[in-house]
């Protein structure tokens, strides 16, 4: 896999912003997918902190298809499109490659527990066999806090074996440095991508020969998150990750995806941004006010993202 063909640094797994009938407000998210780009963060769209399994397969396609209509580049673009119904993950990987995505982040089918290795090996397989794309490329998605189904190196091994040119990193987000260190002692040199899951670890991962991170907080702190990866080797590389650690614990002092879409809210000022989907719930206004009263004590700011959304209202 050639340099070029590889996508490195900060993304986002973009969050959803929903009309008040819970329906997805494409002009909305076009706005904060372009305003991220402006901050050169990529755009991990339908991840975890998308609110993706609240969303259906068609209105994945569609929220895709609102990108690629305005232009954005899909170049920048890595969409979750792992579900459980393996004919769905087929249908919006298949999507993603056609639009000429740099890859896709894929969750393993996480609804049965305690599958084997052989079970979640074919159904990788699977995908990529139906799919029949030479230019897909799959970032693995190991997050087991929430899907119990985690990706263990026995399976990276076997996958990377049989499709060298397609399985081209991971998504880390155990929150267990040991484990992410573990993959990029395994799999780093051989071109295999890790991305960690918060930028609380992104210092690290860069020390270790890592690609970055895909983080919930690069949707309200990219361009921060920007500047340590790309200034990692700095004298004030350290400083940087402890300034990104206050701001990603004060968004995180709650339930992550609400107090993320309250603090777009309010640098947007618009109220309709805090929506979330059932069953997740609205930060209440005294969680808001703690989160949004925290960060202004670290004097922080979403330079430009008020005039990005004003044009999309």
């Amino acid at each position: 896999m050639t340099q070029a063909q590889r996508i490195r640094g900060v993304l986002a797994p973009v969050v959803t912003p929903f009309n008040k009938d819970l329906s997805p407000d494409p002009e909305r998210f076009v706005a904060q997918c372009k305003w991220m780009l402006t901050q050169n963060c990529g755009l991990a769209v339908f991840g975890t902190n998308s609110e993706a399994n609240s969303l259906s397969a068609n209105e994945r396609v569609a929220l895709l298809d609102a990108l690629l209509a305005a232009d954005v580049d899909p170049a920048r673009m890595m969409p979750g499109t792992g579900c459980c119904a393996l004919t769905d993950t087929v249908r919006l990987t298949e999507h993603a490659v056609k639009a000429g995505c740099a890859g896709v982040l894929m969750l393993p089918p996480f609804y049965y527990k305690d599958v084997s290795e052989d079970g979640l090996y074919r159904n990788f397989s699977e995908v990529i066999e139906r799919v029949g794309d030479s230019r897909l490329r799959i970032y693995l998605y190991h997050i087991p806090p929430v899907a119990v189904v985690g990706i263990k190196p026995g399976l990276v091994e076997r996958l990377m074996k049989q499709y060298p040119t397609v399985i081209a990193g991971m998504k880390d987000s155990s929150g267990d440095w040991n484990n992410t260190k573990m993959m990029l002692d395994a799999f780093a040199k051989s071109g295999f991508d890790v991305f960690v899951g918060s930028e609380s670890f992104l210092l690290a991962n860069m020390k270790n020969g890592g690609a970055g991170c895909i983080s919930a907080t690069a949707n309200v702190n990219p361009a921060a998150i920007d500047r340590l990866f790309r200034e990692w080797r700095g004298a004030d590389a350290e400083a940087q990750q402890q300034a990104l650690d206050l701001v990603r614990k004060t968004v995180g002092q709650y339930v992550m995806i609400p107090s993320l879409k309250a603090v777009v809210a309010h640098f947007t000022n618009d109220p309709d941004w805090a929506t979330v989907r059932p069953p997740l719930t609205d930060l209440t206004a005294a969680q808001a006010k703690n989160v949004i009263d925290g960060l202004k004590k670290l004097e922080f700011d979403m330079p430009g993202i008020s005039q990005a959304q004003a044009k999309a209202a």
